[in-house]
């Protein structure tokens, strides 16, 4: 086998290492640790990309010389192909050329410089993101788009606060999210990215996406809403630029004759509410009032989540302000804080949240990270029905468990958060640590077990869930906050740093005021690492409570 030969196959080796490595993750959207890979991936793909085309341009140089060298050859020898041949010289060298160099001419025509790049695409393609990771992709945009309140052209043009890597999208790009939510039945997005698609059209950008094509989605996706006037114009602005467009045509009938139903059945609706009479509309007008004044709507818990993690709607007051508090802690003086006590701040009061700082530092970080990274899966959750593990929408991140034996570092963390909160770690689950993907959030939860759950931790053995300590392990630019839709609480994000909180009462009764979310990261990358601490072995370094609820 010849050195070069020795070097492909040991390229190849080193390549199906990589393969091997990517295949064993999915889901590549869920994590932007996994999704780094990707660019590395890309980078290679570039190089091969790159060198083809030198080999390609190089390959066409030799021809290009081979062939204006024989050009003026052969039109010296037409002028006097017998005198030309009278030459024994050029007669050896037209055999020669005509048997050896013609010949390899045709082999450096015919050679494939290709072939190693295309074998190479074809190989990592196997292993590149699917169809299901475009699709998450873009949801999570548009869930972005609908959680922080960002209209289209802010993210087209890219200016997301906290941004530093500023990418504008195209019409393309517009066009695949509108067609993507419309796939969804989602009208509302399709709507809004449509529009965008035609914005940049009309304003000159030039894409293999015509204004028809985004005109015909656009004007459907109006008409499924409702907005039948709207459609029928749009509908109009495509015949102008497709008369012979079929779909249309038939959709301008269609919508014509709605819009005259919908308009006769308003006009009738409008006589009947002027035949009810003034009194009567006054008095439903009074009595609604004094209904609304009465009974306040509570806000839905979805909307409070997404105005938490927006900044609005926190229930901070100044008597809840003059509550909180920061301190040096040693836990009741613990030999190892005594001297150096660590800085505790209190976050909220009901639920009691307290935020430590400078908890755990740079180098414990990249370790956890290092040792988590290979093992990262789709983060799962516990069916409330079946009690089986699976994947949720509502879960976007990929998580690893880290077991205390396997690195003295992670042992060490372990006892940290034993000394500081005082609680039994044999009985605690392992070290979980989380990397959050493209909108990575997880919806409103809780923590432990309810009484709709009594098998919720049952094969552990430990009891339920006591309390959950929280590690930020990267600063987030923008989002990602911890949210507690309930109470009107947020936590943000800061390297370094960790939260902790009690989930059940000492009387074991969950305190359902600790249900809490992991707002969508908008712009940056989310590490968090936490550990549940379970009820087992708590029972002399936690005392039982008499009242239910205190």
């Amino acid at each position: 086998m010849s050195r070069m030969e020795r070097q492909c196959w040991w390229y190849l080796l080193v390549l199906s290492c990589l393969f091997q490595t990517l295949s064993a993750h999915s889901d590549f959207y869920t994590s932007i640790g996994h999704m780094t890979d990707l660019l590395y991936t890309e980078k290679d793909l570039v190089t091969s990309l790159k060198n083809y085309i030198t080999a390609e341009e190089n390959k066409l140089k030799q021809v290009k010389q081979w062939a204006e060298k024989l050009d003026v050859l052969s039109a010296i020898a037409m002028q006097d192909p017998e005198g030309f041949l009278g030459n024994p010289v050029n007669a050896f060298k037209l055999m020669k050329r005509l048997n050896t160099e013609w010949g390899d001419l045709e082999s450096l025509v015919l050679k494939d410089t290709k072939d190693g790049f295309i074998s190479n695409l074809t190989l990592q393609r196997q292993h590149f993101p699917t169809d299901e990771d475009q699709t998450g992709a873009a949801k999570a945009l548009l869930r972005l788009q609908d959680t922080y309140r960002l209209d289209t052209n802010t993210i087209s043009t890219g200016d997301l606060p906290g941004v530093t890597h500023k990418s504008p999208m195209t019409v393309e790009d517009c066009f695949e999210l509108g067609k993507i939510a419309y796939s969804e039945v989602d009208y509302y997005h399709t709507e809004l990215w449509m529009e965008q698609a035609l914005k940049q059209l009309d304003e000159g950008e030039e894409s293999t996406v015509d204004k028809v094509t985004v005109l015909d989605y656009l004007s459907y996706a109006i008409y499924q809403q409702g907005d039948l006037g709207r459609a029928l114009e749009l509908t109009k602005r495509l015949l102008m630029l497709d008369p012979e467009h079929q779909r249309a045509n038939g959709n301008l009938k269609y919508f014509e004759f709605q819009l005259i139903n919908q308009r006769k059945a308003q006009a009738q609706e409008a006589q009947k509410a002027r035949e009810e009479g003034k009194e009567q509309r006054k008095r439903l007008t009074s009595d609604a009032s004094k209904k609304k004044k009465r009974f306040r709507e509570p806000v839905p818990e979805r909307k409070m989540y997404e105005m938490l993690c927006r900044g609005e709607g926190i229930k901070l007051t100044p008597r809840r302000q003059r509550r909180l508090f920061c301190r040096y802690f040693d836990n009741h003086g613990h030999p190892k804080y005594l001297l150096s006590p660590v800085k505790q701040e209190d976050e909220w009061d009901r639920p009691y949240i307290v935020r430590y700082h400078d908890i755990i530092s740079h180098g414990e970080i990249e370790k956890v990270k290092e040792l988590a990274k290979p093992r990262l899966r789709r983060a799962t959750i516990s069916n409330p029905i079946t009690g089986v593990l699976e994947t949720a929408p509502y879960r976007i991140s990929k998580s690893a468990w880290l077991t205390a034996y396997e690195h003295p570092m992670i042992d060490q963390i372990n006892q940290r958060i034993e000394d500081l909160t005082g609680l039994e770690m044999d009985t605690a689950e392992e070290l979980q640590v989380a990397n959050y993907g493209v909108g990575g959030q997880y919806e409103p939860h809780f923590d432990f077990g309810r009484k709709d759950e009594p098998d919720a931790f049952k094969e552990l053995g430990t009891g339920n869930r006591i309390a959950t300590w929280l590690f930020y392990m990267s600063d987030v630019a923008a989002g990602g906050a911890t949210v507690f839709p309930d109470v009107g609480a947020a936590v943000w994000p800061k390297k370094g740093t960790a939260v902790f909180w009690y989930n059940l009462f000492p009387s074991g009764e969950g305190d359902y005021s600790t249900r809490h979310a992991a707002c969508p990261v908008l712009v940056g990358n989310k590490w968090v690492s936490n550990k549940w601490i379970h009820e087992r072995g708590q029972e002399f370094r936690r005392p039982c409570g008499l009242n239910e609820t205190a």
